[in-house]
């Protein structure tokens, strides 16, 4: 190709690159000093003279992450067609239409696309007006702590090193912004009141979006990932609310970050053991422990028994705080045993004829696959 060139001053370019390296060199100065002293420097955590974050390429991080969750990214259009949403590309809507081209006759009556009224009107035909409150009371706790999920993945976003390790977040900002519009779309129709956030729920996720750094990652990641995890275990094979079963895959990679951020990053004996970080963690999981009474009576509508599912929950989060480097006050069995005793003593003033129970060697996910892939995340073994 060929360009009609331009002249150019090389005295008035020399000037001109002169200016800027000395205001670089001063402007970087200034910024290593305020960061020396504490004081704000360079708020980007980003390198551009080798052109990536902060931390290296993290590679690994990325291709765990961001191209993993690229390859399994769903849609709420295919999975859930009646909810209404738009989300799936040109190519995705003939797959699915050549897909249901091969189906029998029986194959196509199974899985039917349903629009909302139908799904509507299959809901009313598979549970009773309480039990479909008691499922949209038991979800609301998760969908709120989605909306916090979104807003805290979002601040993590600028605090991670590595260009893997930002990608993978910014998959997870993505996801957690799908699973609140769609978890509130379904749950909007099973037709009954959503509640607001309980006491627990606003002192745990409001704690969380308060941590600071990567501290945020034992709150959200471990914490509140882990018990959407297990709500979404417990519940994805009921009538209607299959979809779970695609919010379980999502929130198992999100728990696995710390996992693996923390291979290529890893927190320094200091930042595991620091007394006041061990005790704030701590402090963030007791509001945790206040949603099994306060969740008891629509999880027993559901059949489930909520000490049960609680003991479950503790097991798997508190294998994956420890397996992470996120410490607590306690050992991991001292914790166990306390709360089989606190579980235990209060079903015992609440019960009739209550005998003890092992609520933390419990597995609430009945799903042989969604275990499997549990005990992945929470334990490190397959």
């Amino acid at each position: 190709m060929q360009f009609d060139k331009l002249p150019a001053n090389p005295r008035a370019i020399a000037v001109s690159r002169r200016a800027e390296g000395i205001a670089n060199r001063l402007v970087r100065r200034l910024d290593r000093t305020k960061d020396r002293f504490g004081l704000r420097g360079r708020k980007g955590l980003y390198d551009d003279s080798s052109y990536e974050f902060v931390g290296g390429a993290g590679e690994l991080l990325r291709t765990r992450h961001y191209d993993k969750s690229l390859r399994l990214l769903w849609k709420a259009e295919t999975h859930a067609p009646w909810l209404g949403f738009k989300d799936a590309s040109k190519e995705e809507r003939q797959l699915l239409g050549m897909a249901e081209k091969a189906m029998t006759a029986d194959e196509k009556a199974a899985v039917e696309r349903m629009g909302l009224p139908e799904f509507r009107a299959m809901l009313d035909r598979e549970y009773t007006v309480r039990e479909k409150q008691a499922i949209v009371n038991v979800l609301t706790a998760i969908g709120h702590g989605e909306a916090y999920a979104w807003l805290v993945s979002a601040e993590l976003l600028g605090q991670v090193k590595s260009t893997g390790a930002r990608t993978a977040l910014t998959m997870q900002v993505l996801e957690e912004a799908k699973h609140f519009v769609v978890l509130r779309s379904l749950m909007r129709a099973f037709d009954v009141p959503i509640p607001r956030q309980s006491a627990w729920e606003y002192l745990l996720l409001e704690g969380v979006l308060k941590m600071d750094g990567l501290e945020k990652l034992f709150g959200m990641n471990v914490l509140v990932e882990g018990i959407a995890l297990s709500f979404f275990g417990l519940l994805a094979d009921a009538p209607g609310l299959e979809i779970l079963q695609m919010f379980h895959l999502d929130e198992a990679r999100h728990a696995a970050l710390p996992s693996n951020y923390f291979t290529e990053f890893p927190m320094s004996e200091w930042e595991k053991r620091n007394p006041a970080k061990r005790l704030q963690r701590l402090k963030l999981v007791l509001p945790a422990l206040g949603l099994m009474p306060h969740l008891e009576p629509d999880l027993a509508e559901l059949g489930i028994d909520a000490y049960e599912f609680g003991g479950s929950v503790v097991n798997k989060i508190s294998a994956l705080a420890y397996r992470n480097g996120f410490y607590l006050p306690m050992p991991r069995w001292a914790l166990l045993l306390a709360l089989d005793a606190v579980f235990n003593g209060w079903c015992a003033v609440t019960r009739d004829e209550h005998s003890w129970k092992d609520f933390t060697g419990f597995d609430s996910t009945k799903n042989e696959i969604l275990r499997s892939v549990e005990r992945t995340v929470f334990f490190g073994a397959a």
